[in-house]
């Protein structure tokens, strides 16, 4: 995600193989920080909310089974109206379920069935309590079906967005269960399948690769499937007059964006750019992770920019403003692409691992701009590193991030998950070399793809492949309240007034059109 205000600022402001099972990354996350205060055996009688005890959602995500599939149809109709859906969940329990708790909110459920036999269910917070005709035990692969519908016209806090012609999808963080009913936490990633019927005077673009179209009378029915496991978070469906512009990418990649039809040849420039990034980074990650990538452009206000799978989320006016350099709409351009690799194919274990996502997302963006010549990454580095004590007075370390304000879940998105991250990355870089450095990178997406994983995973891999013990080092890095000395920078020293804890730093707005808080770090414009 690149956070951004709806007018950007001059100077820029900027946003497997499975290692291990998907229950046993629920598992750990449960373990590590406990269930949360709803969190044990729920009577059918008195159904309560569950949460597997994420120290920053701590609601969200359910104990006790394993998505291992999404099948997901929305009839839409227009984008003032629900969709009608069908949210259909492959899972297997890791427990034996007397009730299966699901995350959802903002839509009506009409009726479930668990294995094609009706089933009670009744709603407690944003959950949705289930009561099986038969309690499932222990390592039982089970079906449910879930008929509702999933409301686009109150989606102030994420979920569906409204554009100018249609809907998208803007999930991250905690926003999945406002459009379908699901276990909405990135440690459990699933297979997805989404079937969209609309009027066929629409185009219909989701994450993954086209699969059937069938027209009917006046309707199209879409059908879409990615061929990886994907975090609720991450999926993405684009409705509205849209052209596709298609090419193909590395080693044939399909490429395929999405943008406003009126704007096709206006935007065209920007969509070229996107198979030279795509070779920029697999020289850096490695090969790319899906099997195929594009942009979304909306016609939309968000405040962000979203690293959707496989088909990231931009607003329009990033591009047709006219008030950012090209050099710089590229950078964010990569920013979202490297999150393919880090956040995507590797997401994070606990949303406390987010330093994860951004840190590398921001660090590739500041690499790009650097080896063009347009902005000095040394430059950045440093300023960042002038910041860093305020950032984590702000909002706590990159490891160990604080809660956002209720109500705003992105908040969680604050300046030193960004840059304050990517300093953690250069710091490393300046202890172990670069050669070393660009080894881990390729390891850790390469070990973890497809997965989950943890801090603490990537401070294991860091050591393995410098060959010592890193944690010694990397600990006051990622928990430190005050910032480390900066290797091979003994000058470098913190220039920003350390804020008290919870205000805002100069230049940073709360909520969701946040600001990314970041320097004037450009030395060439244009």
């Amino acid at each position: 995600m690149t956070l951004s205000s709806g007018r950007r600022p001059w100077p820029p402001r900027t946003g497997r193989r499975r290692t291990a099972s998907v229950a046993a990354a629920m598992a750990a996350v449960f373990l590590a920080v406990g269930p949360s205060s709803a969190a044990g055996p729920v009577s059918p009688a008195h159904p309560a909310p569950l949460g597997i005890g994420d120290p920053l959602f701590p609601q969200l995500g359910n104990p006790g089974y394993d998505v291992t599939a999404y099948d997901i149809a929305f009839a839409y109709h227009r984008q003032d109206r629900p969709l009608d859906a069908v949210t259909t969940i492959e899972a297997r329990a890791t427990a034996p379920l007397r009730t299966v708790n699901l995350d959802f909110a903002q839509g009506v459920v009409d009726s479930v069935r668990v294995d094609g036999a009706r089933a009670r269910f009744a709603t407690a917070g944003e959950d949705l309590v289930i009561t099986p005709s038969a309690p499932i035990r222990k390592g039982a692969a089970f079906r449910v079906t879930v008929r509702h519908t999933s409301d686009p016209r109150s989606g102030t806090n994420g979920g569906w967005v409204r554009t100018g012609d249609g809907l998208a999808m803007a999930n991250q963080a905690n926003a999945a269960h406002r459009v379908f009913p699901c276990n909405d936490h990135p440690a459990d990633k699933a297979r997805f399948t989404f079937r969209i019927t609309a009027p066929k005077s629409l185009t219909v673009v989701a994450g993954g690769l086209p699969g059937q179209r069938v027209r009917k009378g006046s309707r199209t029915t879409w059908t879409y499937r990615l061929a990886h496991p994907m975090a609720t978070e991450l999926a993405q469906i684009s409705i509205g007059r849209s052209a596709v512009p298609r090419r193909t990418g590395p080693h044939g990649l399909p490429v395929r964006d999405v943008v406003p039809a009126a704007d096709r040849a206006r935007l065209e420039k920007w969509l070229a750019r996107t198979p030279g990034q795509l070779a920029w980074m697999e020289k850096k990650a490695g090969r790319y992770p899906f099997e195929t990538y594009g942009v979304l452009i909306a016609h939309a206000t968000t405040g962000f920019e979203l690293e959707t799978q496989t088909l990231s989320l931009f607003e329009r006016d990033l591009f047709t403003s006219g008030q950012l350099p090209r050099w710089y709409i590229e950078s964010i351009m990569v920013h979202e692409l490297a999150h393919q690799w880090f956040g995507d194919s590797v997401s994070p274990r606990r949303w406390s691992d987010l330093w994860l996502n951004e840190g590398h997302a921001t660090w590739y963006e500041a690499l790009y701009a650097d080896e063009r010549g347009k902005a000095s990454l040394e430059r950045r580095m440093r300023k960042a590193y002038g910041q860093s004590d305020a950032w984590r007075a702000e909002g706590g370390p990159p490891a160990a991030p604080e809660a956002a304000d209720p109500g705003q879940p992105i908040g969680i998105f604050r300046p030193v998950v960004y840059d304050g991250s990517a300093l953690v990355l250069y710091a490393l870089r300046q202890r172990i070399g670069r050669a070393a450095f660009e080894r881990l990178e390729r390891r850790w997406v390469l070990r973890h793809r497809d997965g989950v994983a943890s801090t603490a995973d990537f401070v294991r891999l860091a050591s393995t492949v410098a060959g010592r013990d890193l944690s010694g080092f990397l600990h006051p890095w990622l928990y430190g309240r005050k910032t480390p000395p900066m290797p091979g920078h003994p000058d470098w020293k913190q220039t920003e007034k350390v804020t008290t804890k919870g205000a805002a730093l100069p230049g940073a707005r709360a909520g969701r059109h946040a600001v990314r808080y970041a320097v004037p770090w450009a030395v060439k414009p244009g």
